[in-house]
């Protein structure tokens, strides 16, 4: 198993990014580079930036990359939104995806805020010491 593979941030990123490739299929084809390519882009990117930050060294960077991971899972929901509001999704897909990304902002704010809390623990331990003059 890989490291990430741990996380329930993961896991819910990962099934919303597939779930999000799956209905977007249905999209109209003039949206192809547009809303279908740009909400497939932050599905995925908030997966696979809690893949690449779990492989950084130390925590500070992995904070890092989740937060890109939220940054993320907002955009999803907003362009969620935005399909509803045109119509391109039907209510229980709708309800399907956000209730989706709300797990998955959830799971991945609670994995930032144990990182953070790890991150402060360990903050005197990681710095570098100044050179000894003796």
């Amino acid at each position: 198993m890989a490291p990430y593979e741990r996380f329930a941030a993961w896991k819910e990123c990962h099934a919303l990014a597939i779930r999000v490739y799956k209905v977007t299929v249905g999209f109209p084809k003039h949206e192809l580079y547009g809303l279908t390519s740009q909400i497939r882009r932050a599905a995925f990117s908030a997966a696979v930036n809690i893949v690449e930050g779990s492989s950084r060294r130390g925590s500070t960077e992995f904070r890092r990359f989740l937060d890109i991971a939220l940054g993320s899972l907002s955009e999803v929901g907003y362009i969620l939104r935005f399909a509803r509001e045109l119509e391109l999704l039907n209510p229980s897909e709708w309800k399907e995806l956000n209730d989706r990304q709300q797990r998955a902002r959830y799971l991945t704010w609670k994995l930032y805020e144990s990182v953070s809390r790890h991150t402060k623990s360990f903050t005197a331990l990681d710095r570098p010491r100044p050179p000894s003059t003796a």
